[in-house]
């Protein structure tokens, strides 16, 4: 009877321990998470390494940020005479006029120009305004259909372009509002990729990757398309250049824009 009571009293006391124990091994330990800090891919895409003329592009996952001085890389009658681009020019140009050359120079310009990334279809559509509406391959830029100070046609100052198909204004920045030459002929194709306009969206020559020109009667009033290309296997919306007006742009931007800096 004494052995009992013992026994008894002894496993009355290692039942509690054998609980805490059973209790100990089934709990799950508990840890605080630990916060993440959301990043954006800043990889610029290879299609931008195609702007040969930029001193530097980046992305911040939303915009591209391209850096030009906006001088061409071909030779010019606008370069001042003691530059070893500046070469005379008395041939025809665009539209088959005798070249005139206007009295300015072309002036290294800085410029930064800061476009979508995912360039979108605008709700609100934004007309292009005068000067600086896109960049080119090499840095110089594309400015609209019209001429300044009022939005005139661009027939009076199209004989002042040089045998590349650019000028610069008053100030010395020089510029395309039609076909850049030196692109379509010299660095890429008539269908190739010729630059982005400032909504985001690629420009390309006057001609579609099967040789076939292109017409304004094929683009909208914008002055583009959507297709799939070489650079955008997927499809993308897209600017033309074509040989009469509107040339490059039509009725404004079909995208948001970005900015534009100095």
């Amino acid at each position: 009877m004494h052995l009992l009571t013992k026994t008894l009293r002894y496993l009355a006391f290692l039942m509690p321990l054998v609980f805490v124990m059973a209790c100990s091994q089934d709990e799950t330990p508990t840890t605080t998470p630990t916060p993440t800090t959301p990043t954006s891919d800043t990889t610029v895409p290879a299609v931008y390494n195609k702007i040969y003329g930029a001193t530097s592009i980046t992305s911040d996952g939303t915009f591209i940020t391209i850096k030009t001085k906006g001088v061409p890389d071909h030779k010019s009658p606008y370069y001042p005479s003691g530059n070893s681009l500046y070469i005379a020019y008395t041939g025809q140009t665009f539209g088959g006029y005798n070249f005139a050359k206007n009295p300015n120079s072309i002036v290294e310009q800085s410029a930064i120009y800061k476009i979508p990334i995912n360039p979108k279809a605008a709700t609100t559509k934004s007309a292009t305004p005068l000067g600086r509406i896109g960049v080119a391959l090499n840095g110089v830029p594309f400015f609209n259909q019209y001429a300044g100070p009022n939005n005139q046609e661009l027939t009076g100052e199209i004989a002042s372009f040089d045998q590349f198909y650019g000028h610069p204004q008053q100030s010395g920045v020089y510029h395309y509002h039609v076909e850049p030459l030196h692109l379509t002929q010299v660095k890429s194709t008539k269908s190739g990729l010729m630059g982005f306009l400032m909504d985001g969206f690629p420009v390309y020559g006057p001609q579609e990757e099967n040789g076939t020109t292109v017409t304004n009667s094929s683009l909208d009033v914008y002055h583009g398309h959507t297709h799939a290309t070489v650079d955008f296997p997927a499809g993308i919306y897209h600017y033309h250049f074509t040989a009469v007006a509107p040339y490059l742009n039509g009725n404004g931007y079909y995208g948001t824009p970005g900015t534009i800096s100095q």
